[in-house]
């Protein structure tokens, strides 16, 4: 398969590269690609001529993206749709990574692919945005939420508290802010084995289970040799930041688990995050 992967530099890409080894890929990202320049990246994918665009390229720091929410639309919004444009032209299908954010949490159960989205962010609206667009140009997309990723070798939660407990010796972390960690080799693994499927459609891809902000925190450091570090739970409106997540935003793999496509509990991930499996 030729596919054509943005932002293969970042924790996600990486992670596909690898999952993708066998097919021939195209990495796309910054400063050579910008997917917020149309004409070049139109002319970078339809030269190619793909089978599908992965699209994993996007502004992530959701404290950013509050400041910034106009950039925010420009690259999450307006990248995915220059990418979707592009798509059309050269007939490829659409992998687009978008965030189980784009639900407002007020549920108090896990959500499912079909339901309403109510995003309470800038962050959030401007994936919903990228997703907006993909299902307006497009009828072969696959749209992918995953949750809290991480991977090794990158800044995310699991370095943050670590870097955290090393650097004070105490932490607090909030404790109503509850999600499914997603660990990007296993969602790279699911996205490989989705897009030759050929099931188009919305997909969750998170770990199974989920946790607290703060049940996460205390795993993070047992495994990393911390567990001593003392950790104080505290609540999302104790920790004041320019973004404010969805406090209680689970989402369920129901359309890819009917595929047979599912992933580890996310205990088991970190575990192997940390190399104990």
């Amino acid at each position: 398969m030729r596919i054509v992967l943005t932002g293969h530099k970042g924790q996600l890409g990486r992670a596909l590269h690898a999952a993708l080894a066998d097919d021939v890929v195209l990495g796309v990202d910054l400063p050579e690609h910008d997917i917020t320049d149309p004409g070049a990246i139109s002319r970078t994918i339809v030269g190619f001529a793909p089978d599908i665009v992965i699209h994993t390229a996007a502004l992530t720091d959701v404290d950013c993206c509050a400041r910034e929410p106009d950039l925010a639309l420009q690259v999450n919004g307006l990248g995915t749709h220059n990418l979707a444009l592009a798509c059309l032209r050269c007939d490829a299908a659409l992998l687009t990574v978008s965030t189980n954010e784009v639900f407002d949490g007020k549920k108090g159960a896990p959500y499912y692919e079909y339901e309403r989205r109510n995003p309470v962010n800038a962050y959030a609206r401007s994936k919903l945005a990228g997703e907006v667009y993909t299902q307006m140009h497009l009828s072969r997309f696959y749209i992918v939420r995953p949750a809290w990723l991480y991977a090794r070798g990158t800044i995310n939660f699991p370095s943050k508290i670590i870097q955290a407990a090393d650097r004070h010796g105490k932490l607090r972390v909030v404790c109503d802010e509850i999600s499914s960690p997603t660990y990007a080799p296993d969602l790279a693994d699911a996205i490989s084995k989705l897009i030759r499927t050929e099931h188009y459609g919305i997909y969750h891809f998170t770990n199974e289970g989920s946790c607290s902000r703060f049940e996460f925190a205390r795993q993070i450091l047992q495994l990393s040799g911390r567990g001593e570090v003392p950790v104080e739970p505290i609540t999302s409106d104790q920790w004041p930041r320019p973004s404010t997540p969805p406090l209680h935003c689970v989402i369920r793999n129901f359309a890819g688990a009917q595929l047979g496509i599912t992933l580890r509990h996310w205990s088991e991930a970190l575990r192997a995050y940390f190399g104990d499996d």
